[in-house]
Formats: C-alpha cells, sequence, structure tokens
C-alpha cells in the first residue's frame, strides 16, 4: 500500500470523524488497484488518479457520517449489527462497497442493473473475504416490487445520477417504514431537492434534513439529502421500467 494512498485517506477520514486502521486501509488499496486493473477493460470510472479516487469515491462515499442520525446508527457495533442497506445503482461500488469494507457489521445489498459491473464487484467481495454482503441485478422499478426487498431495509443510498423525484422513486419502495433513504447530491441541488419534496410525501417519506459540507482535502461540495420513511409506499409505486425518468411524480 503506497504511503501516500494511506496518508490521504486516513487524513480525510479524520476530518470525517472517522479512523482507519490500517487493515481496513489495506483493503480499500486492493479495492482501489482492482478498480483501476479493470478499467483498462470496462468502463468503471472516469476518475483514476489516485489521489482523485481517494477523495471523490472512497471519502465522498464516507461522507454519510456527516448526517448526524446515519453516523449514529453505523458507529454503534449494537446499531449496526444486522443493519440492512441497499444501495441502489451502486455501479462500481461507491458507496455501498466502501460502506461495507469500513463499518462490515451491516448486511450490504449492492443494486445494479448492469451484470458485468456486478461481476466486478463479486470478484473485490472474493479478494477481501467479505461477508454480509450481497450483488443483485435488475431495474429499481421491477426490484422494488419485490417483496424480497420491498420495504425490507434500515437505509437505501444512492449516488446514481437522476433528479430528486426521480431518485426518490427508485429508492422509497426499498425502505421500510421507520427506515431512510439517503441522497448523495451536489451542493447545488436545493432547488431540485425542494422539487422533489411532494414526490417524496406521495411516496411516503419526508425530507428530514440537508446537510451540505466540503469534502476533505478538496474544494468539492457535497449535499447529503436525509429522507424519513414514515408511512408505506403506495402499491402503484415505482411505476413501470423508464417512467420515473421520463415522467418524474410531481
Amino acid at each position: 500500500m503506497k504511503e501516500t494512498f494511506y496518508n490521504r485517506l486516513t487524513v480525510s477520514a479524520e476530518e470525517l470523524g472517522l479512523a482507519i486502521d490500517e487493515t481496513t486501509a489495506a483493503q480499500l488499496y486492493t479495492y482501489y488497484e482492482m478498480l483501476i486493473e479493470k478499467n483498462k477493460v470496462m468502463n468503471l470510472t472516469a476518475i483514476t488518479e489516485e489521489e482523485e479516487v481517494v477523495t471523490k469515491h472512497f471519502i465522498d462515499s464516507l461522507s454519510i457520517v456527516k448526517c448526524p442520525a446515519i453516523k449514529e446508527i453505523l458507529t454503534s457495533e449494537a446499531g449496526s449489527d444486522a443493519f440492512r442497506v441497499i444501495d441502489v445503482g451502486t455501479g462500481a461500488g461507491f458507496p455501498g462497497l466502501v460502506l461495507k469494507i469500513v463499518f462490515p457489521s451491516i448486511r450490504m445489498t449492492l443494486f445494479d442493473s448492469l451484470q458485468k459491473r456486478l461481476n466486478f464487484l463479486n470478484e473485490v467481495i472474493v479478494a477481501l473475504g467479505l461477508t454480509g454482503v450481497e450483488t443483485v441485478h435488475g431495474r429499481a422499478e421491477d426490484a422494488g416490487h419485490d417483496k424480497k426487498h420491498r420495504e425490507q431495509y434500515d437505509l437505501v443510498v444512492s449516488r446514481a445520477v437522476a433528479n430528486m423525484a426521480t431518485l426518490s422513486e427508485y429508492c422509497l419502495p426499498f425502505v421500510r417504514k421507520g427506515g431512510y433513504f439517503l441522497a448523495y447530491k451536489t451542493a447545488e441541488s436545493s432547488e431540485e431537492v425542494a422539487a422533489g419534496s411532494g414526490a417524496v410525501r406521495k411516496l411516503g417519506g419526508v425530507i428530514e434534513r440537508t446537510d451540505t459540507f466540503d469534502l476533505p482535502m478538496s474544494d468539492n461540495k457535497r449535499s447529503l439529502v436525509l429522507v424519513k420513511k414514515t408511512g408505506s409506499t403506495l402499491a402503484k409505486y415505482p411505476r413501470k421500467a423508464g417512467t420515473p425518468g421520463r415522467d418524474p411524480l410531481k
């Protein structure tokens, strides 16, 4: 493991209030090496420089702890045991696989519509010897109606590029009543989030808070939008594949 990788990772994590031990850092470095190698033959990420991967992928994924309610759960050994999380549109594993590595007691589902990306994540899972993590292939519009997944998760996370209304229709059907959906958004997303508040209510949720901050060791800003699931999602949601993107709820 390169010293530059370790130092940037641990110092940035400390700014988030997290302590990354050497074993965890080594796992993340293996993940980084596998990501860069696989990226030579398939498009996983446009970000490949070591310091940018650390900041814009790893630290950004971990910035979830800037949301106090989620940090309390994830950093409590008792609270995180058997805590069910699904990352919708996980892509190359951000934020879901990073969260699983750093908070190993959570039960993580990595969900994506492209099997090739999940094949890569399975390779990383095996290489790191991770347990309590699974990959699931499909479309959110379909899986959101599957009783194995519908309203079965304590926390849904997503860094997927979609407006708040569309993303909420993809994600809120997975959240149990009383659970949370956390969307990673840009700092300039306040109007979009406000416009999506009606969709959130229709889907059984309420926007509880938005935390905006600077990512450590960078000029990048991030917003975390926390949605509390206060009621069950109506059976008609999510709508059929493609509809949430073409015709977002209002």
